[in-house]
């Protein structure tokens, strides 16, 4: 047969198209929000931080482990896990902080 309904024809358009993702797909829950804030915090607290080193190398390289070990962990979505890793981020920063301020 030459001839299609134009109904035929949309239907096969629309059935092709890609399917974009909803915006509701990646919304997170209250709690994830509240531990990206911590998150946050933390990094700021240690960026703040790492502008009292003296030494340019040592700087650079805090700077340079503490970003590697936030990219490392981006994908967690354990909201445990996450708690865990805040925390202990924090205690390694404040035993980090003694030693930069002995200097």
């Amino acid at each position: 047969m030459l001839f299609q309904p134009r109904s035929c024809i949309i239907r096969g358009f629309a059935s092709q198209a890609k399917k974009r993702p909803s915006r509701l797909d990646s919304t997170i829950s209250l709690d994830h929000f509240l531990q990206r804030g911590r998150a946050l915090s933390l990094w700021r607290t240690i960026v703040r931080g790492c502008r009292r080193i003296s030494d340019s190398n040592t700087r650079e390289e805090t700077l340079r482990f503490a970003r590697d070990e936030f990219k490392r962990n981006k994908e967690v979505k354990d909201i445990v896990q996450i708690r865990y890793l805040i925390s202990t981020g924090k205690t390694q920063w404040e035993s980090m902080e003694r030693y930069i301020d002995g200097l």
